[in-house]
């Protein structure tokens, strides 16, 4: 039998971004992109260019390398022409490769949210899916509340699908934007709608409010929709959306999805789940969902007694998958073997040579699993992993000494009368045996101590005068006053526009801050030296 193309529709940056307590900055934004890359998706749904000032900002340049970038909005309002609706053209005049307008599809929102006739709205879809064809980017419509609306007037919620796609659009989506659908339901209703638009032209959209986001999408690609839209572990307003780290190990290994359609994403991919789920749980600063389906800590451990009995004499007994197959491990063996595949991929990807023999392999994964005990996450910090890694295993040098640093914040009345606090960071390193000593001032003690560190490094100072640091997260790990903290921070190379992420644990955030601002440094002189021996 001949599979089908599905594609994959990620709306993190767009939906995700709903979820309470989510407020992503164009930087974090841009570090999301690259792991959505790295995935595998077809689509990235980057957000509402002119709703605010972070998406119209990201939109001014394309962000993708692979994945077509989208851009959301609405369609136009009734009574305006598509050039007199600022909304559709900001949508329009973005660095988007594909446009995703939100359409009503219920006629109770068209007459409560909309105020116009339902002919009016139909007219509204219309006009707008063919002014994205005409300004030379792909259609699609979201079509808000259809399976509610499908329930309450089965004819005017089919009449917008098929509008939609009459006019041009590349992708119907249907939404089940309240999340009270059920898959029985969702088979139904996909049924119906194919009679109008052709499955290959169909999507889902799922809300998860009783639990069913991913078993509707699943249903839907069964009833024969080819696009399925989701989110990073699920995030999204109220009970999230569709999991993409879900779905995608489903359709990828479970009948009767695997028979019936094929991803942009190949089995042997799915070894970085885990790391992506993981990193992405580490750029929102919250940890990961240790009962996660494939991705936790917890998907693939079991407790001592006749369970674990059985997996110590075959694993296939209580586990549904090879673990090692999304990234994870099994957490019952004393076997180190695992915890070695995962760091030979991990090392691979990050193009070190390793040799699985080699028993300095075994040294780096035996240090990385205790220094991870003690708080470290490389998960979401490639360039320490890689540093700690190529120091194991080649020969990469330290640059330069840290002798010694101080800090310190002092409150005083500048020249105006005006209160300021104040930050001082002392920075002594050594390099070839001679000594520097920088002093900087900075709006807090991390910032003074970037700056001091970075100030004057020698022969290794020109290499640096890109760098930049662009995010900082603090993570607490334990309660009390003397809890130990997890610092993560990312930087960025200027002119390269290269990123990467360092990390420093210690139970004084400003040791913690600077073992991650260490490595930051360390991290970009090696690359600049890489490159200039290439």
């Amino acid at each position: 039998m001949t599979k089908e193309r599905l594609y994959l529709f990620d709306t993190t940056l767009r939906d995700g971004a709903q979820t309470s307590g989510i407020d992503f900055s164009v930087d974090e934004k841009i570090a999301i992109t690259d792991l959505l890359e790295r995935l595998g998706v077809d689509y990235i749904e980057g957000g509402y260019p002119g709703a605010n000032p972070t998406d119209t900002k990201f939109f001014s340049e394309k962000r993708t390398q692979k994945a077509i970038f989208t851009a959301f909005g609405m369609t136009k309002r009734a009574g305006r022409s598509i050039s007199n609706d600022p909304g559709v053209q900001m949508v329009l005049q973005s660095a988007a490769d594909a446009t995703c307008y939100v359409a009503k599809s219920w006629d109770y929102h068209v007459d409560i949210a909309l105020k116009c006739t339902n002919e009016e709205n139909l007219e509204s879809i219309a006009d707008t899916v063919k002014a994205s064809v005409d300004a030379g980017k792909e259609a699609m419509i979201d079509c808000e509340h259809f399976f509610d609306g499908y329930k309450a007037n089965p004819d005017y919620a089919l009449a917008c699908a098929k509008t939609a796609y009459e006019a041009g659009a590349r992708w119907v989506v249907l939404c089940d934007t309240n999340g009270g659908t059920l898959p029985h339901e969702v088979t139904e209703i996909v049924n119906a709608v194919m009679q109008v638009v052709p499955g290959s032209n169909l999507g889902i959209h799922a809300h998860d409010d009783t639990g069913h986001a991913v078993a509707n999408t699943l249903a839907a690609v069964v009833a024969g929709v080819r696009q399925v839209q989701g989110t990073l572990n699920g995030i999204g307003e109220r009970c999230g959306n569709a999991n993409m780290i879900t779905l995608i190990p489903n359709m990828l290994l479970k009948k009767p999805y695997c028979d019936l359609v094929e991803l942009g994403i190949k089995v042997e991919d799915l070894t970085e789940l885990t790391a992506i789920s993981r990193s992405f749980d580490e750029i929102l600063n919250r940890s990961s969902n240790v009962h996660a389906p494939y991705v936790g800590a917890n998907a693939f451990a079991t407790k001592a007694g006749i369970h674990a009995s059985a997996i110590l004499k075959n694993p296939d007994t209580y586990e549904h998958i090879p673990p090692e197959m999304v990234g994870n491990q099994r957490r019952v063996l004393v076997s180190d073997q695992a915890g070695k595949s995962n760091l030979l991929n991990e090392l691979k990807r990050l193009g070190v040579d390793a040799d699985k023999a080699d028993p300095r392999v075994d040294r780096l994964l035996a240090e990385v699993k205790e220094l991870e005990a003690q708080g470290f996450a490389y998960e979401a910090a490639d360039a320490s992993f890689e540093l700690l890694a190529r120091r194991r295993l080649h020969s990469v040098p330290d640059y330069f000494d840290v002798l010694s640093f101080r800090t310190g914040v002092e409150r005083r009345y500048n020249a105006l009368g005006e209160r300021v606090t104040v930050s001082e960071a002392v920075v002594k390193v050594e390099v070839d045996g001679e000594t520097f000593m920088s002093v900087a001032e900075g709006n807090g003690p991390v910032n003074a101590l970037d700056l001091s560190l970075r100030k004057d490094l020698g022969k290794y100072q020109s290499l640096i005068a890109d760098l930049e640091l662009i995010d900082y997260k603090v993570r607490i790990l334990n309660g009390g006053t003397s809890a130990i903290t997890r610092v993560l921070i990312e930087s960025q190379n200027k002119k390269t526009g290269k990123r990467w992420f360092t990390v420093g644990v210690s139970e004084n955030i400003v040791d913690a801050s600077f073992q991650a601002l260490v490595d930051s440094v360390r991290y970009c002189i090696f690359k600049a030296n890489e490159l200039e021996t290439a």
